[in-house]
């Protein structure tokens, strides 16, 4: 099959596009407004961008609440979500209004962040304290609807010292979370090694 996103109709039951970019890891953001009020958040549109320095993107469509508050402060914290937190994860993409706490909604434990005044998440093994670097505003489905990436630079990393095996961080220790293309998840428990020079 072939169509033209926005142009042409694909003729299937659910838009295929998020199905052909899988897994995408689940960021797992947390945010505070100005006023000091909690907003935490999974976005499935989420990854490291660069390596040295270390720089995660988080991309924000439907909900806002993320997004505007790292406007406002310039900071944000991504957690990397594990699977034994599914319920949370999902409870905390429920579209509350901007004032009300997703830690109290979904029964989670905040933790003070080290160089952000964003919460990390207490039972999650890795956190990602973030500085803003640029926020880069997207096109929307209409023009009051937009996107943006938020670009930010880790400026600390928690790791549970739980997942570190052999000097390693292994995953599959806690099997992150990622999202397939419709209401499917994944989760890494298995993984295996290449190195380049195995094919040389």
């Amino acid at each position: 099959m072939f169509y033209e996103p926005g142009k042409t109709p694909h003729n299937l039951p659910h838009d295929p596009f998020k199905a052909c970019v899988a897994p995408r890891p689940i960021g797992w953001i947390s945010t505070v407004d100005k006023q000091g009020c909690a907003n935490l958040a999974p976005y499935s549109f989420f990854n490291a961008v660069c390596g040295n320095p270390p720089m995660v993107m988080f991309a924000s469509g439907g909900s806002i609440d993320s997004l505007n508050n790292a406007r406002e402060t310039g900071e944000f914290i991504a957690a990397v979500a594990p699977r034994a937190m599914l319920r949370e994860i999902n409870f905390c993409s429920a579209p509350l209004p901007p004032e009300q706490d997703e830690f109290d909604y979904a029964g989670l434990e905040k933790e003070p962040g080290q160089t952000v005044a964003a919460h990390r998440i207490k039972g999650v093994p890795i956190h990602m304290e973030c500085k803003v670097f640029q926020i880069v505003d997207l096109p929307g489905p209409t023009p009051q609807s937009k996107n943006a990436m938020v670009i930010g630079t880790v400026v600390g990393l928690h790791i549970d010292d739980a997942i570190i095996r052999d000097g390693m961080v292994d995953v599959t220790l806690f099997e992150p979370l990622a999202r397939l293309g419709y209401h499917e998840y994944v989760s890494v428990a298995e993984t295996f090694t290449v190195r380049r020079e195995d094919f040389w």
